[in-house]
């Protein structure tokens, strides 16, 4: 069965696929070093003898950095392009990763997560717009969520990585564990040149012939592409019938100017939307994801679990439920939509954070020795993990890099991403500081709060999204038109 564009809606084209694989392939890297530096700080902090305010600082530098690297890649991608914007990303990350595998001090290693995390904001920025504009409407869900799902697959890599070089001897197993992301990081650089251009970004500069040829690559039926193409068209200010390869792009289409057009001076439905696409990057991390992914190992030994060992293997859980329920997510997102998966994923962790919160506390007050506190508090740790991962995770990057109109995309993702990292790092430079002062299970309740707070924040403010092509978007945040879409 077709819809009026002449596209299959439960049909994913190949090629299409593809072009998001390779994208999300720096998304792996990323997540690599997410789950890595989980193991690898314990070992670290036992050579180089640091403290936990100088452990939260390796922690979260990275994701002061990624918040430079997003606001540059923005501007970047606009001039050079987004597959040319991945490749910088890749090289960033290598010489990063580099620096860390040879870390001879505490500040040379500072330095290189500082070089990697201005890669992660590249990176995290630009693979969910490239995957949007190269998808169809039916599809873009699943696409644009497979850097998600790289992510997912870095992080349980890392944990794995843990596991595995932990029996080699201190000074040699972490710095393996932080240096081996380099190679990967070399061939995403240099197979990335195979990649076709984003279409979107084409048109843009007036390239229509070149864009053309790649829709009808990446789209499911030629009807289907010659639709995109005259939306996009549309979108940009030129002439449907135009058929010229090469064409001069209106003044108003050109990015000059969006940061006050976008920040100062926006209209209702702009302003809805720049709302909506900050704060779910902002609820993100807020509700306290980041502490459970790069703190687990502390988490149980709250909970219990003392060996070394035995607690990155227990990460290796959070790793796995990560990945099982992203993958899930990836198939629901396109048929059950953005605002329900929302909706439901808050509404299990304001009550899965409360139970850990709750869990944790008796198992900290009885000194470890209470073996179901010490179950039920890895048990939630893992649910906690498996409702972000239904909803939260997946559906932050496609809802906000679908919603914000072409001439703004990649200035409002890369604020949005921005501020994804600000929380990212706001929350793993203090959770230590934090459990120290209200302790881990207080802390746990404190992130509670904070997800009850996005539930209603989201109920209000993020229509549904589902089957809109990219050029529809600002429609739906148009005061009177978006009803329908809060009901869906």
């Amino acid at each position: 069965m077709e819809n009026d564009s002449g596209e299959n809606p439960t049909k994913v084209n190949k090629y299409a696929c593809a072009c998001a694989i390779v994208a999300s392939m720096i998304s792996i890297i990323f997540g690599y070093d997410t789950g890595v530096m989980s193991g690898a700080m314990i070992y670290v902090k036992k050579e180089f003898q640091i403290n936990d305010a100088k452990t939260e600082i390796l922690a979260g530098i990275l994701n002061l950095c990624a918040l430079v690297g997003s606001l540059c890649a923005g501007r970047t991608s606009d001039k050079i392009g987004r597959r040319n914007t991945i490749m910088v990303a890749s090289v960033i990350f290598m010489i990063g990763s580099i620096l860390m595998g040879y870390g001879p001090s505490y500040i040379a290693l500072l330095v290189g997560r500082c070089i990697a995390g201005v890669g992660v904001g590249f990176a995290l920025m630009i693979a969910p717009i490239y995957s949007a504009e190269v998808s169809s409407p039916s599809s873009r869900g699943f696409l644009t969520s497979l850097p998600e799902i790289g992510i997912s697959i870095g992080i349980l890599l890392g944990y794995l990585s843990n596991y595995i070089f932990s029996r080699l001897y201190l000074e040699l197993g972490w710095r393996i564990m932080l240096g081996i992301a380099a190679i990967p990081s070399l061939f995403l650089a240099i197979g990335i040149l195979k990649m076709p251009e984003s279409p979107r970004w084409l048109i843009m500069q007036g390239r229509v012939g070149e864009a053309k040829k790649i829709l009808y690559k990446v789209s499911n039926s030629p009807q289907e592409a010659e639709i995109r193409l005259r939306d996009i068209k549309e979108a940009v200010g030129i002439d449907e019938n135009c058929n010229d390869d090469i064409v001069k792009v209106p003044e108003s289409a050109q990015t000059h100017g969006v940061w006050k057009e976008l920040l100062l001076k926006p209209t209702p439905s702009l302003r809805w939307i720049l709302i909506a696409g900050v704060g779910i990057h902002f609820f993100e991390h807020a509700t306290g994801i980041e502490a459970v992914i790069l703190y687990s190992h502390k988490i149980f030994a709250k909970a219990g679990v003392h060996d070394t060992r035995k607690q990155i293997l227990a990460t290796v859980g959070v790793g796995l439920t990560k990945f099982t329920f992203i993958v899930l997510s990836t198939f629901l997102i396109d048929r059950v939509g953005r605002r329900k998966l929302l909706l439901t994923s808050l509404s299990g962790m304001v009550v899965t954070l409360a139970g850990l919160g709750f869990f944790l506390t008796i198992a900290e007050n009885s000194g470890g020795t209470l073996i179901w506190a010490l179950v039920l508090s890895i048990v939630t740790t893992y649910a906690v993990v498996m409702f972000f991962n239904i909803g939260l995770g997946p559906v932050t990057w496609v809802y906000s890099t679908e919603i914000f109109p072409l001439r703004y995309r990649a200035l409002g993702a890369g604020i949005g991403v921005a501020v994804n990292r600000l929380m990212n790092a706001t929350v793993s430079m203090s959770f230590l500081s934090i459990s120290e002062a209200i302790t881990t299970g207080g802390a746990f309740f404190m992130f509670a709060g904070v997800s009850l707070v996005a539930l209603i924040f989201f109920y209000f403010m993020c229509p549904e999204t589902k089957g809109k092509s990219l050029e529809e978007m600002e429609s739906v945040f148009t005061k009177g038109k978006s009803s329908e879409n809060f009901n869906k």
